[in-house]
């Protein structure tokens, strides 16, 4: 079976080289790996860092935007592939829809967004893959401690856990990534 990891991420500039370079390494690894990297297409911050490591060792790469950003110029013009969607709501059906896994890197709002509905999507069942959030520097150690006061709380169920994995290093990241998904179900909280 192929292997194809979407990478959720910043496209934010100026960021600390701790993230730049757990991003770059994790392209790396994947391309190592013979994954395919699907990214939202970007050229800048963690997406290109991704992209650009993936690239550096021969990785295959898909890059999927929609068409207002190729407009704005904010895509990256050396992926192998670039597929151009109509709009976001596609873009990320699109990205989930290549994946055997997802990763989220550190990124603001927009990956916060994807992480979270991919995550939903396990759930509900629509999403079989294995999801990994990459807690580079603790950074979604906020974001981990919300979904434990949830789970305490009853908004959660507690096997929502086992939705995600949580990696701190590039070799957990591929391990949960590879490894065999669950086939579980999970306790809808209705």
């Amino acid at each position: 079976m192929e292997k194809t990891v979407t990478v959720y991420c910043a496209s934010a500039k100026d960021l600390a080289p701790i993230y730049t370079e757990a991003a770059y390494k994790l392209g790396e690894a994947l391309a190592e790996a013979g994954a395919t990297l699907v990214t939202g297409g970007g050229r800048t911050g963690l997406m290109a860092a991704v992209e650009e490591g993936s690239l550096s060792h021969g990785g295959k790469t898909i890059g999927v935007i929609p068409q207002f950003m190729i407009d704005r110029g904010w895509h990256h013009t050396g992926l192998g592939e670039l597929r151009i969607v109509p709009d976001m709501h596609t873009r990320k059906a699109t990205m989930a829809s290549l994946a055997t896994a997802a990763v989220a890197l550190p990124g603001g709002i927009g990956t916060f967004e994807e992480l979270l509905e991919i995550i939903t999507w396990r759930q509900l069942g629509l999403f079989s893959g294995n999801i990994v959030i990459y807690n580079v520097n603790n950074y979604y150690g906020p974001l981990l401690s919300m979904f434990n006061q949830a789970i305490e709380q009853g908004f959660m169920q507690p096997d929502h856990r086992g939705l995600y994995t949580v990696a701190e290093s590039v070799s957990e990241v591929l391990e949960a990534a590879f490894a065999a998904p669950s086939t579980g179900e999970f306790s809808p909280k209705f």
